[in-house]
């Protein structure tokens, strides 16, 4: 009889907590990640600049690069730019859809014209793991 209300006990208390184990999908969307991508564009949206010259030169050439890269470029680190100050002055507000989510496009499924959530990565270090060898430990 003991080991039977020792198990109704353990049973009771653990299946509430096996329902919390779940989080919603917008949950790693919040104010303060709000906040980073609105940072983020403030201080590294003109890497836009360069990172759509060299796309551009890839593509189309060097004529291309210097010429519609860098306006292009330059158009999407200004919207980088209006979009930092607008989500680092509204962060604590879920004004996008009722959700902290960013307010531009996704890339995703808009490739030529979406933006990625925080502004593109220069020089040769990468967070993807095709290139370096990071051991695990």
């Amino acid at each position: 009889m003991k080991i039977l209300s020792l198990l109704i006990l353990a049973l009771t208390l653990c299946l509430p907590a096996h329902a919390d184990i779940q989080s919603p999908p917008g949950s790693d969307f919040g104010p303060t990640r709000k906040l980073g991508r609105g940072l983020a564009n403030l201080a590294y949206g003109a890497t836009e600049i360069p990172f759509q010259m060299a796309l551009i030169n890839d593509l189309e050439g060097n004529a291309a690069a210097w010429s519609y890269g860098l306006m292009r470029g330059t158009g999407r680190s200004l919207a980088r730019l209006g979009y930092g100050i607008y989500e680092v002055a509204l962060f604590p507000f879920p004004l996008h859809n009722g959700s902290y989510r960013a307010p531009y496009r996704s890339d995703i499924p808009w490739i030529n014209s979406g933006y990625s959530e925080f502004p593109p990565e220069l020089g040769f270090e990468t967070r993807y793991n095709y290139s370096r060898f990071y051991p695990d430990f």
